[in-house]
């Protein structure tokens, strides 16, 4: 079988999804040089970060993480745009088994029910035939042993592109709205809400409002990356 693997690989080698080299043995989705200078956040606390921070007076969250910061023309821009626009969903299954193992080691969010994904409008989700983090939320799932619940939360109406919005109009996000299909299946429950990215944590924000129509209903964030704009 290795020997099969390595001849297939020496017609289809992987590659690096950052810097594009070819990647060696026992390496996976991104070279161990790239894997280094990923600006990790360092969060030390689950509880009070700059995810956290983001939402402090918005919505009640339990608890709050991202990985990565995200920066323009930055590694972390290269690698959400490989996945998101570039079917590259391995890349959200590498962060998914990142970001398991640290919550593991950190014993963090045992008592979440289900993960959530942010959903993608219909529309957009058949013109680009995935959700960029569903593949890391599954990943994220069966390392940490939770239902993963993709179609309990949708989204109704789509938005303009954020980037072409000004920051006090993405802020209020009046054109994004989801519904919640069976508010009672999360009364009294915890659950884990994931995207790829933070910003200005509005798209997040109008997902949470909708699961506190659930009574009692507990919230926390999770993302692959969040905006390097005071952490």
């Amino acid at each position: 079988m290795r020997i099969l693997n390595d001849f297939i690989r020496l017609f289809y080698p992987k590659i690096c999804s950052s810097c594009e080299d070819q990647l060696v043995a026992n390496e996976k989705t991104i070279c161990t040089i790239c894997r280094h200078d990923l600006p990790l956040t360092n969060f030390t606390s689950f509880d009070e970060n700059g995810v956290t921070q983001t939402f402090y007076g918005r919505i009640d969250i339990e608890k709050g993480y991202s990985l990565l910061l995200f920066k323009k023309e930055s590694i972390t821009q290269k690698l959400i745009h490989e996945l998101k626009y570039r079917g590259n969903e391995e890349i959200g299954e590498f962060f998914g088994n990142w970001l398991g193992e640290i919550i593991l080691e950190k014993d963090e969010f045992k008592e979440v029910d289900f993960i959530i994904p942010v959903p993608l409008h219909p529309r957009k989700l058949k013109q680009r035939g995935y959700n960029q983090v569903s593949k890391f939320g599954i990943t994220l799932a069966n390392q940490l042993n939770i239902p993963f619940l993709e179609n309990e939360l949708v989204r109704v109406s789509s938005t303009k592109t954020q980037t072409l919005k000004a920051r006090f109009e993405r802020f209020s996000n009046i054109d994004t709205k989801f519904l919640l299909k069976n508010p009672d299946v999360f009364k009294n429950k915890h659950i884990l809400i994931i995207d790829d990215v933070i910003t200005t944590g509005a798209t997040l924000e109008s997902c949470a409002n909708e699961f506190q129509k659930s009574e009692n209903c507990k919230i926390s964030i999770l993302t692959m990356a969040i905006a390097d704009l005071m952490y």
